[in-house]
């Protein structure tokens, strides 16, 4: 079957095989037309591709000198967790349920930093030159190829900062209190918890070890700090592990988008996306940057609702943008290649479409390209093409057309028309899907340029099984129902 893709949904495994991560399966609407098409469609529905100057994509560039990690050795104090047992990289690469967001982290409970009054004993602060006191935590889990903190922030002095970073200090990522009060506040106005509000998910580094470093400015009592790491999620593979697994096991399947130079303007409208579900484990899913009607620089972006399903996922987004091969079939990363830390705030959500509707939190890198996108119908037969990150790894792209329409619900598909089917079912005639490219974008080619017209939710096609059908939900609905109200007010 096909749904694929929404975490936690315990279907029968011959329904589940989705497209988002692949595998065998059987399509439960069938064969055939699917009903009556669409009417004649009106093809100037459209919002136009936008491609700012890169003076305007600059953003507020983070001070590098003020974000550097200041904490000396005697300062940081080493947590460090016992192996992760019955789970090994290896293991859970291959672990992936089928249909569902490419899982690459695993929830990991830290007894030492459980509450505050912990995590309080265990901090040693120091004096800094600059006046202010710090104090570090850096937590070690044996193996893990990145390691996200789930950091739960109580209270904290006006002018504090959080500083995360890898092995590099250099590296650091920093937020300020004040930061940190936005997201909770955000988080708590969409009906989290106190403790899922308060919880911010740190960047990973790419490797076993993921420090947090405490500054509070000077007079600030140490006690104002209250904040605890009860869990963190250890990933279990990288995303070049990912690539090359995924190139090794489907060769000849997945292709390049590299090799597409034609579609190089799509290509730098898609980012991968990663983020930590409820559950505390850390997922892959694909994501579209969408222009608006003024063409006003907003950061519109486009996925599935089960990839995001509320604000408290979607502050923990993290994307890459302009993750591709280095040229056609290379196993190199783009040098060009950039990651946003800084979430998204979620404006729209619904399962009828599986559409997740935000607005990223950080500037957006030089070279990214702001889609277009088709609000008309889509007929039977319409050549399409998907841009998506299977398995999580170097961008690929599918070829494929519209086979009919259906209507999907938590367990199967259903064929039906035009007029009444929120999906498109696809075929694909070059490339397919994977792990990892739930949430991804199709475009229609009208005239010279191409346009978003919908978004992968599941289904059974995938390399190994390449005849499959996959499901994406209409833009043209989503946008009726909701979207038009930012993209075209």
């Amino acid at each position: 079957m096909v749904v694929g893709k929404t975490i936690g949904w315990a279907l029968p495994v011959a329904a589940l095989l989705a497209a988002c991560g692949g595998g065998g399966g059987t399509d439960v609407d069938g064969g055939g037309g699917g009903g009556p098409g669409l009417a004649i469609p009106t093809w100037s529905q459209r919002i136009e591709p936008f491609e700012p100057k890169a003076a305007a994509l600059k953003g507020a560039a983070q001070d590098s000198v003020a974000s550097r990690a200041v904490a000396q050795a005697g300062a940081t104090r080493v947590i460090a967790l016992a192996p992760l047992q019955g789970v090994t990289p290896k293991r859970a690469a291959a672990a992936g349920s089928a249909g569902a967001p490419r899982q690459i982290g695993t929830a990991r409970a830290v007894a030492e930093t459980a509450d505050a009054a912990a995590t309080a004993a265990l901090l040693q602060w120091r004096p800094t030159a600059r006046g202010t006191q710090v104090a570090a935590l850096r937590f070690e889990s044996p193996l893990a190829r990145g390691v996200r903190l789930g950091v739960l922030v109580q209270a904290l002095p006006p002018g504090a900062l959080l500083r995360f970073h890898g092995a590099a200090p250099e590296d650091a990522v920093q937020l300020s209190a004040e930061q940190l009060q936005a997201v909770a506040e955000r988080n708590a106005s969409a009906g989290a918890d106190a403790t899922q509000a308060r919880t911010y998910w740190s960047p990973d580094f790419g490797g076993a070890q993921t420090t947090l470093e405490v500054e509070i400015p000077e007079g600030a009592a140490p006690a104002a700090v209250r904040l605890a790491v009860p869990r963190l999620s250890h990933f279990t593979s990288t995303a070049a592990e990912a690539d090359l697994r995924t190139k090794a096991a489907v060769a000849g399947c997945l292709e390049d988008v590299s090799c597409h130079p034609d579609y190089l303007e799509q290509s730098r409208s898609v980012a991968r996306m990663i983020y930590v579900a409820e559950d505390s484990n850390t997922y892959y899913c694909t994501g579209t940057l969408l222009n608006d009607m003024a063409a006003s620089g907003t950061p519109y972006f486009l996925s599935a609702q089960h990839c995001i399903p509320s604000q408290v996922v979607a502050s923990t987004l993290v994307t890459d943008w302009l993750y591709r091969s280095a040229s056609c079939n290379s196993a190199a990363e783009n040098p060009a290649s950039r990651r946003l830390t800084g979430g998204a705030r979620l404006l729209y959500a619904s399962a009828g479409t599986d559409t997740a509707f935000m607005r990223l939190n950080d500037p957006l890198p030089a070279g990214v390209v702001y889609a277009g996108s088709y609000y008309g119908g889509v007929p039977i037969g319409t050549a399409l093409a998907s841009l998506h990150h299977a398995e999580g790894g170097l961008q690929s792209i599918s070829l494929g057309s519209v086979l009919r329409y259906s209507n999907c619900g938590d367990e199967s598909c259903t064929a039906t028309s035009g007029e009444t089917g929120n999906y498109l079912a696809l075929t694909w005639q070059q490339g397919s899907t994977e792990g990892g490219s739930s949430g991804s974008g199709v475009f229609v080619t009208i005239g010279a340029r191409r346009y978003l017209a919908g978004q992968l939710h599941g289904g059974s096609a995938s390399c190994a099984r390449p005849d499959g059908t996959d499901y994406y939900g209409r833009f043209d609905l989503s946008y009726r129902a909701a979207l038009k109200n930012w993209l075209n007010p």
